[in-house]
């Protein structure tokens, strides 16, 4: 069992609940976000539901790329690391040519190049034992191009995706190993304010769905799995037409 695990975005959300599910697995765990009040009511939870489980925390902005090698490698000296799960994200947007490039700039910066500065860190500490699960947490979004305000979003899953993709190929074979996670709509901060949102799912069963690929080790996984399946595998090929119905 991959015991000791780093949660990047935990203070909320997906990111908390994935660490409560996890310490309820018996995981030791190393969570960390911006807002460290939130981690620290987090942790006071789960050791005393969880009294067997270490929880560690530290403040981490993905954005301070210097600041996340340095706190992985902090993490990985008091608490050796076993996976590492790249969830930290934004969900602002606006469509291109409103006038809101800072919002779309942020989402871009903060959900693919911090998100690139994550996976360097963890394959740093990961190349040097040679042992490792690296986790990206991308989107069902990440399948196609997504309009409106989803559209820099959808782009930057979409290329987490694709960096996970090529990290398994380089990896083929090797202990080293990658998953995408593309969740469907799952409820959380996040998404709250999204008009539609369809097939969504409240938070815990969402998130123990993605909990199970996880620890299945899954190359890509959809979930929840039914619908989010069937549909990535029409979503990947749907016409422009059909797509924007679905979506």
């Amino acid at each position: 069992m991959r015991r000791n695990l780093l949660i990047t975005g935990a203070s909320s959300g997906l990111g908390a609940e994935m660490a409560r599910q996890f310490a309820a697995k018996g995981h030791n765990l190393a969570l960390t976000a911006r807002r460290t009040d939130r981690l620290e009511a987090l942790r006071a939870e789960l050791t005393e539901r969880y009294p067997q489980v270490t929880v560690v925390i530290h403040s981490l902005d993905v954005n301070d790329h210097d600041q996340v090698f340095k706190v992985f490698r902090e993490v990985d000296a008091e608490l050796p690391l076993n996976r590492i799960v790249v969830n930290a994200g934004l969900g602002k947007g606006a469509p291109l040519g409103t006038g809101r490039f800072d919002a779309n700039r942020e989402t871009a910066l903060t959900n693919f190049v911090g998100a690139l500065a994550q996976a360097e860190a963890a394959m740093e500490l990961f190349r040097a034992r040679n042992a490792g699960h690296l986790v990206l947490i991308a989107s069902i979004s990440a399948l196609r191009g997504f309009p409106k305000t989803v559209t820099t979003y959808a782009a930057t899953k979409a290329g987490l995706a694709s960096l996970g993709e090529g990290l398994r190929l380089e990896l083929l074979g090797k202990p080293i190993k990658v998953s995408t996670i593309y969740p469907g709509y799952i409820r959380s901060e996040m998404n709250e304010r999204v008009a539609h949102a369809p097939f969504i799912v409240d938070t815990e069963p969402g998130v123990r769905a993605m909990v199970a690929a996880i620890e299945a080790e899954k190359a890509k996984a959809y979930v929840p799995a039914r619908p989010w399946w069937p549909l990535a595998q029409v979503m990947r090929f749907a016409p422009l037409p059909l797509l924007k119905r679905m979506i």
